[in-house]
């Protein structure tokens, strides 16, 4: 299998994992009675339609038709054309190159030169292989869930889609070479928003610093993964910025007491600001750098820029060398 920059796949581990020891609980994290909770209905569709594009393209894959039995044989043969790709060309027990290529993969020269940029989101629903598949959903349900149950579908919705646009253009602007499939930047976008849902909503937590650690350790970790070998950290890192600023745009709540406020006898006559100050400068700054940043990538993508040749030490981003393996 040509060498592709897989999103990582241990992101969804690292989450799912922690995810239970975070102060992120009814107990630590003040919601008002009056605030709506919402029914989760996106996230599941998310998990069925990125399933459903694998059986997909697993389906158009055909193995039993394609392999050129060079790299061994299909694995899984009484699945027919579902079978997958020998091991020694796809490890994640899924479809060949070609055929990720084929049905919309990330690969930069045809976003630039052949006007593909429907590449740019097309990737985030593909998956190199069943154990890729899995471990990326798991992070979605984890974490995606809970999020849209408490802001809705809509904003949730967004920030999934416009980190996993924002994941793949830093990603083209760096990787070049080869091909890239995943939702791990949309999913390290719902990571960067909770990061900023929690600092533009800071006031209402009553855990703040086991909040704020625990999540950053998530983060970290998470991160830290993505310099290891064929894993794009570049569609992790632009995700999860995409995110982490869409956060403080689309997650502020009001401030404590005013939904209260509101409801009282008179319509709230004389009511305060919806939010703190501090809510609407984060919002602001917010708002504009990621306009800034998307037009100056997005620029940088179809005049056909390598950002290496501006950022000589980004690779280290994506991949660290080490005594046991190679960035090559």
């Amino acid at each position: 299998m040509a060498r592709q920059d897989i999103e990582s796949r241990e992101v969804a581990g690292g989450v799912a994992k922690n995810r239970g020891s975070t102060s992120f609980s009814s107990s630590s994290y003040v919601i008002e009675d009056t605030e709506t909770q919402w029914t989760s209905w996106l996230v599941p569709m998310f998990v069925v339609a990125n399933i459903a594009v694998f059986v997909v393209v697993m389906y158009i894959n055909n193995c039993p038709k394609h392999n050129d039995g060079l790299q061994g044989k299909c694995v899984a043969r009484f699945l027919e054309r579902f079978s997958f790709q020998p091991l020694r060309e796809n490890p994640l027990f899924g479809p060949s190159a070609a055929t990720l290529e084929k049905m919309g993969a990330l690969e930069s020269t045809k976003v630039v030169n052949k006007h593909q940029a429907w590449r740019l989101i097309t990737s985030i629903w593909l998956h190199a292989g069943v154990f890729h598949l899995i471990a990326n959903m798991l992070c979605l349900v984890f974490i995606g869930i809970r999020l849209e149950q408490q802001f809705g579908f809509v904003r949730i919705g967004v920030i999934y889609l416009v980190s996993g646009l924002g994941g793949s253009v830093l990603s083209s602007l760096f990787i070049q070479n080869n091909i890239s499939v995943g939702a791990s930047g949309a999913l390290f976008g719902l990571l960067g928003a909770m990061l900023s849902e929690l600092f533009t909503n800071w006031t209402i937590y009553t855990n703040k610093a086991a909040a704020l650690i625990t999540l950053l350790v998530i983060i970290a970790i998470n991160l830290g993964i993505g310099i290891l070998p064929h894993v794009n950290n570049f569609a992790h890192v632009g995700g999860f910025f995409t995110g982490f600023l869409l956060g403080f745009v689309l997650l502020p709540r009001p401030k404590y007491g005013w939904l209260e406020q509101r409801n009282l006898p008179g319509g709230g006559v004389g009511l305060s600001s919806k939010y703190n100050t501090y809510q609407y400068v984060l919002w602001i700054i917010s708002a504009v750098l990621l306009i800034a940043g998307f037009t100056v990538a997005l620029v940088m993508l179809f005049r056909g820029e390598n950002a290496n040749s501006r950022c000589h030490w980004c690779h280290y981003l994506n991949c660290v060398p080490t005594s046991r393996w190679k960035c090559d």
